[in-house]
């Protein structure tokens, strides 16, 4: 009886210990993609620089047609899935869904809250910290592991199938994107430059900070529980 209960109570645990690892994956998950729409938001009040590829894009179509940069993130977002979806024949991960609506609802949210830098200092150094938290929000969201956004699916999609180099599909989609962008009216500079050639970098420091931290809480609550 006693050995049956030592079963028990090993499986309790490990039952446990994997409910608390997915609900620190998703806890990452979705703050990294907040904190990510933050930065965003940061970049775009302080678009005086000029904002991300992919957001003078967006910006772009809100300045031509309307609604909000949120909505055209999201917009986007939902026909690069369904494109995926179609040519992969395979239905898009929960973590893809939700990249692809929340960073739009977020980016939208901290558009609305965050005032208008009124100084041109104060706008390049709301862009600067922009990126940074851009950085951290990518790394956070990305550790778990949990579902690339849209974008990036699209990225390993089209790489998978031509057989290119990562480094080129992505470099080629932003371009075509950032041309598209520009070409409605959406701001261009030299922090498009930064954040097209440099943000990768700074994720290469973000991701494995980030992955340190999550690994670190796991370990931390199987220690906790242990030794209670």
């Amino acid at each position: 009886m006693n050995h049956a209960k030592i079963i028990r109570d090993s499986c309790a645990a490990e039952k446990k210990d994997h409910t608390r690892e997915i609900l620190i994956r998703w806890t990452f998950f979705i703050a990294g993609l907040i904190i990510l729409a933050f930065g965003i938001a940061l970049t775009i009040k302080g678009k005086v620089l000029g904002i991300g590829p992919w957001d003078v894009f967006h910006y772009g179509l809100y300045l031509q047609f309307g609604l909000t940069v949120g909505s055209w993130s999201i917009i986007a977002g939902l026909l690069i899935v369904l494109f995926t979806s179609l040519a992969t024949r395979s239905w898009p991960k929960i973590g893809t869904v939700l990249n692809m609506l929340l960073i739009g609802m977020f980016i939208d949210l901290f558009l609305y809250i965050l005032p208008d830098p009124e100084a041109l200092w104060l706008e390049i150094f709301v862009f600067i910290t922009g990126i940074i938290v851009l950085a951290y929000g990518i790394g956070i969201y990305v550790a778990p592991d949990l579902g690339a956004g849209p974008r990036d699916g699209l990225m390993l999609y089209i790489t998978e199938k031509t057989g290119w180099k990562v480094q080129w599909v992505r470099n080629g989609i932003e371009i075509a994107v950032l041309l598209l962008g520009w070409l409605l009216g959406g701001p261009v500079g030299i922090g498009t430059i930064i954040i097209a050639f440099f943000l990768g970098t700074f994720v290469g420091y973000s991701l494995p900070q980030a992955k340190k931290l999550m690994n670190y809480l796991m370990v931390r609550g199987k220690k906790s529980e242990n030794f209670n």
